[in-house]
């Protein structure tokens, strides 16, 4: 089946994290502007690199296409790739927010 072998884990990873956040940590990071300021920073730097290393013209990372759903954009970066950056960069911020609140006794 075409796209399970990478897009299955990165759609996992998403749903993952918010449900992490929403059922266990309650930090409120995703309802803030500053989060979604520093997503679009971290996207705009993943762009230029991602575009880089996965264009097609000139490839340094070279997906199997039996394992991701095909879609690429822009410069032929895979969708999967935005999916699992979102997770991983959110999961490390709720870490260190969620532990910011621990020590200091703050909630938002």
């Amino acid at each position: 089946m075409t796209g399970v072998g990478y897009s299955l884990p990165a759609i996992g990873a998403v749903v993952s994290v918010c449900l992490a956040e929403w059922m266990l940590l309650h930090t409120g990071l995703l309802r803030r502007p500053a989060y979604w300021l520093t997503m679009l920073i971290v996207l705009g730097f993943q762009i230029l690199v991602d575009g880089w290393l996965t264009r097609l013209d000139a490839p340094i990372v070279v997906y199997n296409p039996d394992h991701i759903l095909g879609l690429r954009f822009p410069w032929d970066i895979p969708v999967e790739d935005f999916l699992f950056g979102f997770s991983l960069v959110t999961a490390v911020l709720l870490g260190w927010e969620h532990t910011r609140q621990r020590q200091t006794g703050a909630r938002r």
